[in-house]
């Protein structure tokens, strides 16, 4: 009877938690969209993971974590910054300039990124269905931003740069993370991470000049709403859920998420906020996301792009 109403349990939790990671995480760019009309980019993203990060590690201490050496507080505070403050705070600051399910479909191919990666800095050839996925993720690229709404526009050619670079940062990172010494708590290091991707932000935010910009009587409802649905819902909530479903099924299919997150940014874009969706941009979109599909087809459990964060952005 016990264990009848545990698997009952753990099927509402494994269902409620790929709920979260697709929907959620797929919302969180139109969320992200919504906060930076009131808060500058780098405040808004640095003050959510900040506070995120704190609040992350304040479980994690009362789960027992053990306290981090020095080394695991620098290589978190690299990571961090890398992942977090450079891989999601320029994909944040390019949504000044580019829809926030152009962004998501962008960044949907990520995975592409990492497997060029790999190739390159750890020799790992990629097999032929991941050759394949490539092959055709440069041309659902180039069908995506070969449009004369991204190409003729200044504002969206530095938004598409700064996407390029986090892409890079993001990939990067994650290829090498296993080189880096971090907390043996998961939930620890996310904290710690977030920690330090969040003050990097805010020295970003304290150059550009943001500090300076930001006025509180421009905050409205909705941006104070969007700002807290990405602390609580965006960063926190669905991070463990993540973590949940990496103990319950296999990393196959926790990275489904890499190709219904696209999907569920492009829908709320158009359809909650009027952005324009042309048909190429659909015909980008379904070749992007087979070609996510074949590249991760044949990944296995600890493949790098499964770490965490790989999907918080």
């Amino acid at each position: 009877m016990l264990c009848a109403m545990q698997q009952k349990s753990d099927q509402f939790l494994i269902i409620a938690a790929f709920a979260a990671i697709y929907f959620i995480w797929g919302s969180t760019y139109l969320a992200n969209w919504y906060a930076i009309q009131d808060i500058p980019p780098f405040l808004m993203s640095g003050s959510r993971f900040l506070l995120a990060g704190i609040l992350l590690y304040l479980v994690a201490a009362a789960f027992g974590a053990a306290k981090p050496t020095l080394r695991n507080l620098g290589h978190s505070f690299i990571t961090g910054t890398l992942f977090l403050a450079i891989g999601t705070g320029g994909v944040v600051w390019a949504e000044q300039y580019i829809d926030s399910s152009m962004a998501a479909l962008l960044i949907g191919a990520e995975p592409l990124v990492i497997v060029l990666l790999m190739w390159r800095l750890k020799a790992k050839r990629p097999s032929w269905n991941s050759g394949l996925g490539i092959i055709l993720g440069v041309v659902g690229m180039y069908f995506l931003v070969g449009q004369p709404v991204f190409l003729g526009n200044k504002g969206s050619v530095m938004g598409l740069i700064s996407i390029g670079i986090s892409m890079l940062s993001w990939g990067f990172v994650a290829v090498k993370l296993n080189d880096f010494d971090l907390p043996k708590s998961r939930l620890q290091s996310s904290a710690l991470q977030m920690i330090g991707g969040g003050l990097c932000l805010f020295l970003f935010a304290s150059v550009s000049g943001e500090f300076a910009d930001f006025q509180w009587t421009n905050l409205t409802s909705r941006g104070v709403y969007a700002w807290f649905y990405l602390i609580v819902f965006g960063s926190i909530i669905t991070f463990s859920a993540f973590n949940y479903l990496l103990t319950k099924v296999s990393p196959e299919k926790v990275a489904t998420s890499n190709y219904v997150n696209p999907i569920v940014a492009l829908l709320l874009g158009w359809g909650i906020n009027h952005e324009e969706i042309t048909t190429q941009s659909f015909i980008a979109a379904g070749v992007l996301i087979f070609s996510v599909f074949l590249i991760n087809s044949k990944l296995k459990k600890g493949s790098i792009a499964f770490k965490p964060f790989r999907l918080s952005r």
